[in-house]
């Protein structure tokens, strides 16, 4: 069921649109919070700004979306395909990417916070900003590991690990 408010805008809350076929939909500023997406087809799917929190998105197929600031703060998106998704400025704070297929994703401003990158080859040429490689950086360099060529290359790297955005919070490497 679509349900549109008053100025418009495609409100779906806590929708259950399982399996459901979006393929190119326009859903800027769409509030999808809490809504069942799984394994739903949004490819090429215009989500910007849209409200995608706590939304189950696992094995959702989401190449080529446009997740421009959108707000996915707790989603599932386990075994997601996000290649070539366009998730500048998302809000990815605490979701699950686990499984998901990030490559060539553009994640430049997101926030992702309490979050993961996927540490297989669905991570690949994600296109990231300087934020997010200090944040890298930083966790590098708290691994505690006794290969002094790797203590080498985290000695190098502590410069732009204390750039990280938490750094007052967490302490300086």
């Amino acid at each position: 069921m679509i349900i549109k408010n008053k100025e418009g805008k495609i409100i779906f809350d806590g929708a259950d649109l399982r399996g459901a076929n979006l393929r190119g939909a326009d859903l800027r500023g769409a509030n999808l919070r809490g809504a069942n997406l799984r394994g739903a087809d949004l490819q090429k799917a215009d989500l910007q700004k849209a409200d995608l929190r706590e939304a189950n998105l696992q094995e959702a197929d989401l190449r080529g979306a446009n997740l421009r600031e959108a707000d996915l703060r707790e989603a599932n998106l386990r075994g997601a395909n996000l290649r070539e998704a366009d998730l500048q400025k998302a809000d990815l704070r605490e979701a699950n990417l686990r499984g998901a297929n990030l490559r060539w994703a553009d994640l430049r401003g997101a926030n992702l916070d309490f979050s993961c990158l996927p540490l297989w080859c669905g991570s690949f040429n994600i296109k990231v900003d300087e934020r997010i490689i200090t944040q890298l950086a930083y966790h590098f360099c708290k691994l505690n590991c006794d290969s002094t060529e790797v203590i080498t290359i985290q000695t190098m790297l502590k410069p732009l690990a204390n750039k990280f955005h938490r750094v007052e919070e967490c302490g300086k490497v």
